[in-house]
């Protein structure tokens, strides 16, 4: 069996951290998996590939091993620990494919490393059981002890701006990945046999159900709480609402992330609400008191005589509502000042009266400073 270097293979240095390991492995991973290069036995193989080099690289004890014996590391290791070791095992920590992950196209996609070791005992990789059928009662635990868990799924909610100030209970739809009922998400079925307190495969073949991924897509929808004062990419967690496990404690998470629909009134920073206030030129004038909207009523706002358009009205704590340590936001009105365009005969006479008593007044024109060279 060929010996490839996997820091090459996933395209990083020897004394590369895991997070970096991980981070290269999804990159690749993303790049070459088979639903995104239907038909390209190149890609196919590169993917198996970074698969067995992050098997291997992201286990601390497997790579220690490696790291100390190179091309010699899995030699004197016992059957039960290369299947341990080899075993269909469920996504890598931290979520992403499994290992020899079959594409979308076929039901292959076990890796070299897989295929030598259960061609080497005894029953062949490519045997059925009896009938030809694909064997049935396999979990898929019995080699690596550990079920695998249901994968994490990220999704978004868009919620209106009064249900994010007020909370509210929504409906959503979720499109996950289930693990595969036959194989127990293992994307395996085999034959095994007990010698003694080992346990010996005699053929091993991908799930003909979930063709090797371990995953069924599923659609379903759910009823979610959301608490008063979210704000716009605000992250939940529900612990078990992800894809599901073989149990109900190995379900995945759900990681929601909010998302506040545009608001015919109001926009938003932050916890801050902003809204452009029309007032008549008298009203700015004068001074008056005049109704404004909040998102829990209506209240009177004082708008002091001589106001002009761009000026900003604060009322604290009127924003959406503080979560935790962060306070409420305000509520800020910002004045447009409006000249009235549909004036009567004798509105308009008054408006010019007006203007000649300021004229007479020798009033400053507003324009001066724009005149200045």
């Amino acid at each position: 069996m060929e010996f490839r270097d996997y820091y090459k293979t996933l395209g990083v240095e020897r004394g590369a951290a895991q997070a970096e390991i991980k981070s290269a492995y999804r990159k690749l991973a993303r790049k070459h998996h088979p639903d995104v290069n239907p038909n390209n036995k190149d890609a196919e193989l590169r993917f198996k590939q970074i698969n067995e080099a992050y098997q291997v690289l992201s286990d601390p004890a497997k790579r220690k091993k490696y790291d100390e014996l190179g091309a010699d590391w899995e030699r004197g290791t016992t059957e039960e620990e290369m299947m341990r070791r080899y075993g269909w095992t469920g996504a890598p920590p931290g979520g992403g494919y499994r290992p020899g992950e079959a594409g979308a196209g076929g039901g292959g996609g076990f890796s070299d490393f897989f295929e030598h070791f259960f061609g080497g005992l005894g029953g062949g990789f490519a045997g059925r059981g009896a009938g030809g059928r694909a064997p049935r009662g396999f979990s898929g635990y019995d080699i690596s002890e550990e079920p695998p868990h249901g994968r994490d799924i990220d999704a978004e909610v868009a919620v209106p701006l009064r249900d994010a100030m007020r909370g509210a209970k929504m409906r959503i739809a979720l499109n996950a990945e289930d693990g595969c009922t036959q194989c127990g998400g293992t994307g395996v079925v085999a034959r095994e046999e007990r010698r003694g307190k080992m346990r010996v495969i005699r053929s091993a073949e991908p799930c003909p159900l979930c063709r090797g991924r371990g995953t069924l897509p599923a659609h379903r929808s759910l009823e979610v709480t959301i608490p008063p004062g979210v704000v716009d990419g605000t992250r939940m967690r529900l612990k078990g609402q992800g894809g599901k496990g073989p149990r109900a404690d190995l379900n995945g998470d759900l990681f929601l992330t909010v998302r506040l629909r545009p608001d015919r009134v109001f926009s938003v920073s932050g916890r801050d609400l902003r809204c452009e206030l029309p007032v008549w030129d008298y009203e700015a004038a004068l001074g008056s008191e005049i109704t404004v909207p909040t998102l829990d009523g209506r209240v009177s706002l004082k708008i002091p005589p001589g106001s002009q358009s761009g000026r900003v009205m604060r009322l604290r704590g009127r924003g959406l509502p503080g979560r935790g340590k962060d306070a409420s936001g305000d509520l800020l009105y910002e004045l447009k000042v409006l000249a009235p365009t549909d004036m009567t005969d004798d509105e308009r006479k008054l408006m010019q009266d007006f203007a000649d008593r300021r004229r007479a007044r020798a009033v400053p024109d507003p324009r001066a400073d724009l005149m200045r060279e």
